[in-house]
């Protein structure tokens, strides 16, 4: 029996899907559509619900997306071919590739949670290191390019708390002053996609 066969072919899409994904992380396209990792975030409250029991079960959140669905993908294809051997075994014929792929599917989703668990804890945590955009606020930075005035902002950079650099557009906090590159500021607030900054050795001069 081959992967190839018709009655297999829910699980040959899914390996080349599964095979497409890593190509893609290989190339690093998945850059091109923002960055990080997706990140579910389904709590509203304090008290866990079916909805939160079910991600923890899938292992959804555990891991990045892509590397989720990836091993889901080849779990799912890995299943459903054993699956239809089991059923030639017993029976001499496969079972229809959907209910085969039904089966496969039902089985693999718990499968794939049992395993991202452990796994998680092996693999670099990049979805657990995002951060809030408002976090930034407070953090030291330095400004990369240009000089920022109060409406014509500059490109600064500033690492939040994993160490991780972000690229941020500036303005000064006072309407009068200029931050010039290579200078290092305090981001004290923000509006929309624009930080405001004050020179760093300023504030350290204030009495306040």
């Amino acid at each position: 029996m081959t992967i190839l066969e018709v009655y297999n072919a829910p699980f040959a899409i899914a390996l080349v899907i599964m095979a497409i994904l890593a190509l893609v992380q290989v190339l690093g396209l998945a850059d091109l559509f923002g960055e990080g990792h997706p990140h579910f975030d389904i709590h509203s409250g304090d008290t866990p619900n079916l909805a939160d029991g079910l991600v923890s079960l899938f292992g959804l959140g555990r891991v990045p997306l892509t590397i989720w669905l990836a091993l889901f993908l080849g779990l799912f294809a890995g299943v459903g071919v054993g699956t239809q051997e089991l059923a030639i075994a017993l029976t001499g014929h496969p079972l229809d590739r959907w209910l085969a792929a039904l089966i496969a599917g039902v089985a693999t989703v718990p499968l794939t949670g049992a395993i991202v668990r452990p796994l998680s804890h092996i693999l670099p945590h990049d979805e657990t290191s995002a951060v809030e955009i408002d976090s930034l606020v407070g953090r030291r930075a330095h400004i990369t390019e240009g000089t920022a005035r109060a409406g014509y902002p500059a490109r600064a950079q500033v690492r939040d708390r994993f160490g991780h650099p972000h690229h941020l557009m500036v303005e000064p906090h006072e309407p009068d002053a200029a931050l010039i590159a290579g200078e290092e500021i305090l981001l004290v607030r923000r509006e929309g996609n624009t930080f405001y900054a004050t020179a760093l050795a300023e504030r350290l001069l204030s009495p306040n």
